[in-house]
């Protein structure tokens, strides 16, 4: 494992979110899906103009717009040119996206808490946010009874004298063996859209393989945890809340074999499900409203995502 104990001074100044317009219930759990004449980058949009209002910020005074998104808005271009379009046209803002599907908020945070530690940006806007609803297969029940769509953005910034706001750790690993357990095969390179037809079209739909998936992450993530926790010189009793990928609804037996106890964590899958790239920034930004979390609060981030991809942040709110 590489070293990700790298001390970085930024403040998450300000967090938004939005969810789609349209509500439904599948066996008592509330799911949410855009309706219709709304796009993901209203969303997106939306998410972002609030955690600009809760900084006290404008989109002008960002450094760069990140989009950590699991899916495109369009082929071409990247899915934050089409934000900056929307909310920065006529400045020369950068806008890039960052993408490890599910896991793309922390990723993103990881790779731009780095370049503001290294003086490249002062302040940053990332935006997370998925239309599952876009490639969910009504054929395959338990990933289309899962989903949600909505959005989440933070304005990242340098923490100011005396604020004890920081990134202490983080942490990333893939192990491809799960590379097709969670996967869209067409769309791509690979399988271009305008080669669909009626034999292929299962290729075009979502595809969650969730028992092998559970079984991959059995395996797998204890070990990660507990070498993180270490090489951060962190105890779990030293972490206020964790906040992690709301993957499934196995998430309340997953949490416990961690080492994480019912009333440690969030578990929000009843309430929306699978938010995929939005799941940990949305959970984050409910945390902080409803005040289980204050400044200074130690808060561990995690999750997997498709490829499979874990991550593991370890931030002082």
């Amino acid at each position: 494992m590489t070293n990700g104990k790298i001390n970085r001074s930024v403040k998450l100044a300000g967090m938004g979110n939005a969810l789609g317009g349209s509500q439904l219930v599948f066996g008592g759990e509330k799911r949410y899906r855009l309706r219709p004449g709304e796009s993901l980058l209203d969303l997106a949009c939306l998410a972002a103009e609030r955690a600009l209002e809760e900084a006290g910020e404008e989109i002008g005074g960002m450094d760069c717009i990140v989009c950590a998104m699991a899916t495109p808005l369009q082929a071409i271009p990247c899915n934050a040119a089409l934000v900056h379009e929307r909310m920065a046209k006529g400045l020369d803002i950068p806008a890039m996206d960052i993408n490890t599907t599910c896991t793309s908020f922390i990723s993103a945070l990881d790779v731009m808490s780095c370049m503001m530690a290294a003086g490249r940006y002062e302040k940053v806007l990332i935006i997370s946010g998925d239309t599952a609803s876009a490639a969910l297969n009504p054929g395959q029940q338990e990933s289309y009874e899962l989903f949600s769509d909505g959005a989440a953005a933070c304005v990242l910034t340098k923490a100011g004298p005396g604020e004890r706001s920081e990134i202490l750790y983080s942490s990333q690993k893939t192990w491809s063996e799960g590379a097709h357990d969670t996967e869209i095969r067409g769309g791509g390179g690979l399988l271009p859209v305008f080669s669909m037809h009626e034999g292929n079209r299962a290729d075009y739909y979502f595809d969650m393989k969730g028992v092998k998936i559970l079984r991959l992450c059995a395996r797998k993530l204890p070990g990660f945890i507990e070498e993180c926790l270490e090489e951060a010189g962190i105890r779990r009793e030293e972490i206020r809340l964790v906040i992690p990928h709301q993957a499934s609804k196995a998430l309340g037996t997953i949490m416990p074999r961690l080492g994480f106890q019912e009333g440690t964590y969030v578990h929000r899958v009843p309430q929306y499900g699978n938010l995929v790239s939005a799941s940990v920034p949305y959970a984050l930004c409910e945390a902080i409203r409803e005040g289980s979390v204050g400044r200074g609060d130690l808060i561990l981030l995690m999750g997997t995502a498709a490829g499979l991809t874990v991550n593991f942040m370890l931030l002082r709110y």
